[in-house]
């Protein structure tokens, strides 16, 4: 199974941990970092803007790529938000089946 890692920008560190909490919990990721503190430039709506954001890298499936986003794309706060998902190519076997396994739906 192909693992991936999803590269998601919020508008503060209360919405990228709140966003962190919805993946995780619901198991659409098995792990969520927040780097706080970036600042971001970029054109929206025709005028370049500037923003102090937050990054949220989140570690998942290929099947829960879509899931993921569409659940990122409900709770975010941004009209059209930052998701974008990154394939692992290589890497530590144990830890790409960790993702799977920690992704993996569990019994009732």
């Amino acid at each position: 199974m192909a693992a991936f890692l999803v590269y998601v920008t919020a508008p503060s560190l209360a919405e990228a941990e709140r966003l962190a909490r919805l993946a995780v919990t619901e198991r659409l990721a098995a792990c969520a970092n927040i780097l706080p503190g970036m600042r971001s430039f970029y054109w929206w709506q025709g005028a370049l803007e500037s923003a102090e954001e937050a990054v949220l890298v989140l570690k998942t499936t290929g099947e829960l790529v879509a899931p993921l986003t569409e659940a990122l794309k409900r709770a975010h706060s941004y009209d059209c938000p930052c998701v974008a998902a990154l394939p692992i190519t290589g890497g530590n076997p144990d830890f790409l089946r960790w993702i799977e396994a920690e992704t993996a739906p569990r019994p009732s």
